[in-house]
C-alpha cells in the first residue's frame, strides 16, 4: 500500500511534509532523528505538522542527510541554525559536496526554481532557510550505527543515484530509508534514477534487496507499506532493468547524449506532466544516465 499523506506512521515513526517530498521523525527513548532533508518548500508544513501531531521538536538531537541533492537538504540548515544541538549526519562524500560554493548556489537555485514551480515562491520569506557554509556535522559510513536509545538506525552506503548516496535500515521495524537508492514510488510505478552511475545503482538495489522491509520509507510521493513494501526492492530492479534498455535503444538510435536525454525527457512528461522536478532539470539527469549508458555500450 502506498500512503502519501503526512501522518504517523507506526508507534515511534512519522511522515512527514508533502506527496512531492517528505522527512521522517523516528523517535527513541533518549533522542528523535529527521531523516532525509527534503525539499525546502516543505518546511512550513513540516513545523506546523510537528504541532498537530505532538512531536517533541526539542527530543530531536540529530538529522541525517542520505544524499547531498537540493531535493533532499533542503530543510537542514533552518534545523541547525534553530536548533544548534542538532548533530546533523551526512556521508565523507556529502559533506565534500555541501562545502563547495557552487554546489551550495545550485542547491539554493534549484530550490527556488521549483518552489516557484510549485506556486510556493514566497512561502519561505520568513524562515531563513538558505544553505550557506555554516552547516557542518558528522561523517558515518558502512557499518556504522546511530543510537537513538532501544531504537538503533544501521548506515550502508548504496552510490548510484549519487555517489554520496547511504541508506538507513531499523531493523526491529523493518523500515527503510533509502532515499533514491531505490525506484521512487511515483504514481504506481518505481521510477529508478540511477543519475550519477546507473551500473551501481543497480548494485545497489541488488544490495538491499537482502533485507526484509515491511516499512519503504521513500523522500518522494510518500511511503510503502505492507505487502508491496516487501517486494518494492523487487520492482524496483526490474524497472530499472527496463529502463536500461529503454535508455540503450534510444541511445542507438539518436548516436547523440544530448538528443537521447531531450528524447526521453519528452517522452517522460508526455506520460507525466505533473512530475515534481521541472523539465529543464529532469533533462540533466537524464543526460548523466545515458551518458553513463554510452560508456558501457
Amino acid at each position: 500500500m502506498r500512503i502519501r499523506e503526512a501522518g504517523k506512521i507506526t508507534d515511534n515513526l512519522w511522515y512527514l511534509g508533502r506527496m512531492e517530498s517528505g522527512v521522517y521523525v523516528l523517535e527513541g527513548q533518549d533522542s528523535s532523528i529527521i531523516i532525509n532533508g527534503g525539499i525546502s518548500f516543505i518546511l512550513p508544513d513540516v513545523l506546523t505538522q510537528m504541532k498537530d501531531f505532538g512531536i517533541d521538536v526539542d527530543k530531536i538531537r540529530k538529522l541525517l542527510i542520505l544524499h547531498s541533492h537540493f531535493d533532499h537538504v533542503g530543510i537542514v540548515p533552518y534545523f541547525k541554525r534553530n536548533y544548534p544541538e542538532i548533530e546533523v549526519y551526512a556521508s565523507a562524500p556529502a559533506w565534500k559536496i555541501l562545502t563547495m560554493p557552487k554546489a551550495i548556489e545550485t542547491v539554493n537555485m534549484f530550490s527556488k526554481i521549483v518552489t516557484n514551480q510549485m506556486g510556493l515562491g514566497d512561502s519561505l520569506d520568513s524562515f531563513d532557510s538558505e544553505w550557506r557554509d555554516d552547516v557542518s556535522g558528522t561523517t558515518v559510513s558502512e557499518g556504522d550505527h546511530i543510537d537513538l536509545g532501544g531504537v538503533t538506525l544501521s548506515i550502508m552506503e548504496t552510490p548510484g543515484h549519487s555517489s554520496c548516496s547511504i541508506t538507513a535500515y531499523e531493523p526491529n521495524l523493518k523500515a527503510l530509508f533509502a532515499s533514491d537508492a531505490v525506484g521512487i514510488p511515483y504514481r504506481e510505478t518505481a521510477f529508478p534514477s540511477g543519475n550519477s552511475n546507473y551500473t551501481q545503482f543497480q548494485e545497489s538495489l541488488e544490495r538491499l534487496n537482502t533485507l526484509q522491509v515491511d516499512y519503504l520509507c521513500a523522500d518522494h510521493y510518500g511511503y510503502v507499506t505492507g505487502d508491496e513494501a516487501r517486494t518494492y526492492v523487487d520492482l524496483s530492479i526490474e524497472a530499472a532493468r527496463k529502463m536500461r534498455a529503454d535508455m540503450e535503444d534510444v541511445y542507438r538510435k539518436e548516436a547523440d547524449i544530448d538528443t537521447a536525454a531531450k528524447t526521453i525527457t519528452n517522452s517522460f512528461y508526455k506520460e507525466s506532466p505533473d512530475y515534481f522536478i521541472s523539465a529543464d532539470i529532469l533533462e540533466g539527469v537524464f543526460k548523466q544516465m545515458v551518458k553513463h549508458i554510452a560508456q558501457t555500450l
